[in-house]
């Protein structure tokens, strides 16, 4: 059985009690755009406590709002099917600005109008195959027009992260923006800093991992919802890109043509990254007669991307590899001149695939050529495992066999050994414990020299 399957199952059941019951919300939206919806919800006029005679398997942790997820058989992927049946309601005040206190069991076109936009306030009766549309909703889908029901101000003060969800709606499915709308969201935008990071993160997820997220990213500047969430990007709207000479426009633009430029399925950490690659360049910005400079902005951006991450409660997979690619989005420009031992551990990485579609996007954007990113590619395609990345010829077991103890020696010697081992140099234990023999006669690096 489908979701679907399950879903018109549920419907089924309600009305042969007796019940009226609908499809409700972005399942109505997908199924008249032709899209698998993600889920499907139903609203009823039955109340939690009517429907247990009805669905031996619930949860009712919702209840108290008129909320039953119904759990059906196994789908044909093996994952129990899920239904969530809500009641008709009217929401109350909402103090949070999250969830309304309080609720009433209502009628369906009252439990419409409560809803965030039109386009998502549609309801369908699968049964009869006719739509209920109080909201104008059927209309601002084909006029291709997202819209707030009611007074956007009311609908954007019951639940603020409505203002982010109005970006990603629209760059989901690339609707123009009521007037009204955007009006009332860009007045409000700053209040978005009271909903909370996990929810904004799952907003910027969904959004910037959809291939239309360089629209994504424009709109959310121009809502004015880059100074509250990514405040470290405002810079970037007016630092120059290009020779002073030659201007090519701000960092902002080049960020999104970056966006722009990243093809296929699209990761949120590498949607993410390319956001911030270049979030370090106004701390690190310097001029000198031809050109800017930016020393060390990867660095800096890493640490930013960090932070931003911590603020976003990002998982700990995700900011490891988000700062990774800032860190990392020049590394491979000189690729075809590098040594082996510098290039080979970047590219058994697991996140090399993603650094190269970085690269290939920044590198696009700035008009230059993908050689590197070629050459990278040929490397992973044509070089054996084995030989990009080498059992260690030596161990720290093999060094305090012979006599060492670990420390600052103890890890020179290692480096030393593996990265000859890159270049070809040694190829068997043996080699590798000769050169360290050779390493611990020779006179200590310069550096390591004790001043007279």
């Amino acid at each position: 059985m489908t979701e679907r399957e399950f879903a018109l199952d549920v419907v089924r059941r309600l009305q042969q009690a007796g019940f009226a019951a609908l499809w409700a919300g972005g399942c109505v939206r997908d199924e008249f755009l032709g899209l698998m919806p993600d889920d499907y919800d139903v609203a009823t006029d039955a109340r939690p406590d009517q429907l247990r005679p009805l669905f031996k398997h619930r949860n009712e942790i919702g209840a108290s709002f008129g909320v039953v997820q119904v759990i059906g058989p196994r789908g044909d992927d093996g994952e129990w099917l899920t239904v969530e049946v809500a009641t008709f309601r009217s929401d109350g005040t909402y103090t949070d600005g999250r969830r309304p206190d309080s609720v009433v069991f209502s009628s369906p076109e009252e439990d419409a109008k409560r809803r965030d936009f039109t386009i998502n306030g549609m309801f369908f009766d699968p049964v009869k195959a006719q739509l209920i549309d109080f909201v104008g909703g059927r209309a601002d889908l084909g006029a291709k027009v997202l819209r707030a029901i009611g007074a956007p101000t009311e609908r954007f003060t019951e639940d603020k992260l409505r203002i982010l969800r109005a970006v990603r709606m629209a760059t989901r499915f690339d609707l123009a923006i009521d007037p009204e709308t955007q009006a009332a969201a860009t007045q409000m935008a700053g209040q978005i800093r009271a909903v909370s990071p996990e929810r904004i993160a799952e907003e910027l997820r969904k959004l910037l991992t959809h291939p239309n997220r360089a629209r994504g990213l424009r709109l959310l500047r121009e809502f004015g919802l880059i100074e509250p969430v990514l405040p470290e990007m405002v810079p970037t709207f007016t630092l120059p890109q290009g020779l002073p000479s030659a201007p090519t426009g701000t960092l902002w633009e080049h960020t999104v043509r970056v966006v722009e430029e990243l093809k296929g399925p699209v990761s949120f950490p590498l949607a993410f990254a390319a956001i911030l690659h270049d979030v370090g360049k106004p701390r690190t910005f310097a001029r000198t007669p031809d050109r800017y400079t930016f020393h060390r902005h990867e660095h800096v951006g890493k640490q930013m991307a960090e932070a931003i991450a911590d603020r976003l409660r990002l998982s700990t997979a995700e900011k490891t590899r988000v700062a990774w690619l800032v860190e990392k989005h020049q590394y491979l420009a000189d690729a075809p001149t590098m040594r082996a031992s510098k290039l080979k551990p970047i590219l058994v990485h697991p996140g090399i695939r993603e650094l190269l579609e970085l690269h290939r996007a920044d590198a696009l954007a700035t008009g230059k050529g993908l050689d590197h990113v070629t050459f990278c590619e040929r490397m992973l395609r044509d070089t054996p495992p084995e030989e990009l990345n080498p059992a260690p010829a030596v161990t720290g077991d093999d060094l305090i066999a012979m006599g060492l103890k670990p420390g600052r020696e103890f890890k020179r010697l290692l480096d030393a050994v593996r990265e000859a081992q890159l270049e070809g140099q040694i190829r068997t234990k043996a080699d590798g414990l000769q050169l360290v023999r050779e390493l611990r006669s020779a006179p200590p690096p310069a550096s390591e020299t004790p001043s007279e």
